[in-house]
């Protein structure tokens, strides 16, 4: 069944706000394939499955399905058509029944009342149709283990004609034997001649379950392979190409000499870390590496005394003892932290530029109970210049700038303070390419000029552009120490070392 086509998009172009995301990007999918769809952040693949499932619309290009063009501009044309979207975080609805959670907006009905009976007995059916013939219809849904209610998310999206299912990283946070449980399912549905597209960063499982890799960067085709005939370094090489050292400044000779400006042995999180040691040297960069969920998107901000149930068994800042306990304490130890959500964490869209960058060193511009409003001017307009920000002038509404220049501003805001670390989670997400390379600049010179930076990033690349030592998180634990700059291959494999192989 494998070999009669059943999905063909092909010339899909789409950008937005004039600039592309997607480039004359082909995709093709046969009856019964398990195709891996992988790229790093921002190659376009999030966008691509969009297209697919309705959620964006192409700017151009074509789609077939079993040969015959097709349009799809929503969620419910790609329904009709077969096409079903998993998403990456569980959506479901705990004190329902799993059989309400399995039949959710299509509940069969008798009268004005839904028919109980039906319903249960189709959830039945899906049920088993996964494996899943012990479970009740009529438990509740908040009572199951995370994998068991991923697999009755499956059975949800199986209801009706399904025929294409899109798996977005779907074993992020499944342990082992979950993974293998899944795996099975997922073989389970191949032999009835479902699709499945599977979107990953974990390797190994790519070359366990998939027949077939592609590969998008940025925006583009950049490979097409099948598994029995490939291996994962070509793979790698496909995602990550020869761009690190294009975008990102030179590393310095002086690089990684400096003193530890700050110490942490044993950080814990509960459900996210477990005992991670790690360093931050003056005047350096270390880069902490992980896929979503591995832990490394704790790091800062508990460190910074953002996250609760933190436990820490020794940390210094600036040669002193640091107790992790707000963040307020965190600003007096000399930490700083700009936030991966700009937007929600970062800025306050409807305060200037000028509010903005002051908001988080009111002790510098006030005079008793009195703000000096000029001198908070002065030092925007001095910041504007040193760091290149593109703005009509202090007083424009931050909301109104670009991501880049935005993301400019909550650098600057740390930088007015008596700052020995600057912790940078994600510092150019949502930035657009000449942005980057400016703030990238912005940078390294500030590790140059004697700063500690610790930045984290899910991007691979951008750790490899500009750590000058680095730390890899998965399952959260450390995976992997690198002392000198490293690639992104390197990177990414460490990142994937939990992954199971079937």
């Amino acid at each position: 069944m494998a070999d009669k086509r059943l999905l063909d998009m092909s010339g899909v172009r789409k950008s937005f706000g004039g600039v592309p995301v997607l480039v004359d990007v082909g995709f093709h999918l046969d009856a019964g394939e398990v195709v891996a769809l992988l790229g790093a952040n921002g190659a376009g693949k999030s966008t691509l499955m969009k297209i697919l499932s309705g959620n964006y619309t192409r700017d151009a290009g074509a789609i077939a399905i079993d040969g015959s063009p097709v349009e799809i501009r929503s969620p419910a044309d790609a329904l009709a058509l077969g096409i079903r979207m998993l998403p990456q975080e569980l959506s479901i609805f705990p004190d329902m029944t799993v059989a309400e959670n399995i039949m959710i907006g299509a509940m069969p009905r008798k009268g004005l009342h839904v028919d109980a009976a039906a319903m249960e007995a189709r959830a039945t059916q899906l049920l088993k149709r996964l494996g899943l013939d012990w479970l009740s219809p009529r438990t509740r849904m908040g009572t199951l283990s995370h994998h068991v209610q991923r697999i009755v998310e499956i059975a949800r999206a199986m209801n009706g004609n399904a025929r294409v299912l899109i798996m977005d990283e779907p074993t992020a946070s499944l342990a082992a034997e979950e993974v293998q449980l899944l795996f099975d399912i997922i073989r389970r549905l191949q032999a009835e001649g479902i699709s499945i597209i599977y979107i990953s960063h974990y390797l190994k499982e790519v070359f366990a379950i998939s027949g077939r890799v592609v590969v998008l960067r940025d925006g583009r085709n950049a490979g097409d392979f099948a598994t029995a005939r490939t291996d994962v370094d070509e793979v790698l090489h496909a995602i990550v190409g020869n761009r690190v050292g294009d975008l990102y400044p030179a590393f310095s000779a002086s690089s990684g000499a400096g003193d530890d400006v700050v110490t942490v042995e044993g950080l814990t999180v509960e459900g996210w870390l477990r005992g991670v040691d790690f360093t931050v040297r003056r005047g350096t960069i270390t880069g902490v590496h992980g896929l979503i969920g591995s832990g490394a998107e704790m790091i800062g901000r508990s460190l910074f005394g953002a996250v609760p149930r933190t436990k820490i068994a020794s940390a210094t800042v600036g040669g002193k003892p640091y107790t992790i306990t707000t963040p307020g304490r965190a600003v007096e130890a000399g930490l700083g932290l700009v936030a991966a959500e700009r937007k929600r964490e970062g800025i306050i869209a409807m305060l200037t530029l000028r509010e903005n960058l002051s908001i988080a060193n009111m002790p510098l511009f006030t005079r008793g109970m009195t703000v000096d409003r000029e001198k908070e001017a002065t030092t925007a307009a001095e910041w504007i210049r040193r760091l290149s920000i593109r703005a009509r002038g202090p007083e424009q509404p931050i909301g109104t700038l670009s991501g880049g220049n935005q993301q400019k501003v909550c650098l600057a805001r740390w930088l007015l303070g008596d700052l020995s670390v600057l912790i940078l989670e994600e510092p150019t997400r949502g930035v657009d390419v000449g942005a980057r390379q400016e703030i990238y600049r912005q940078i390294r010179q500030l590790a140059d000029q004697g700063l500690g930076i610790l930045l984290i990033s899910s991007d691979a690349e951008e750790v490899a552009g500009l750590a000058d030592r680095s730390i890899v998180l998965a399952g959260g634990v450390v995976t992997e120490t690198y002392e000198q700059p490293t690639d992104a291959s390197a990177l990414m494999s460490a990142a994937s070392k939990p992954a199971v192989a079937a």
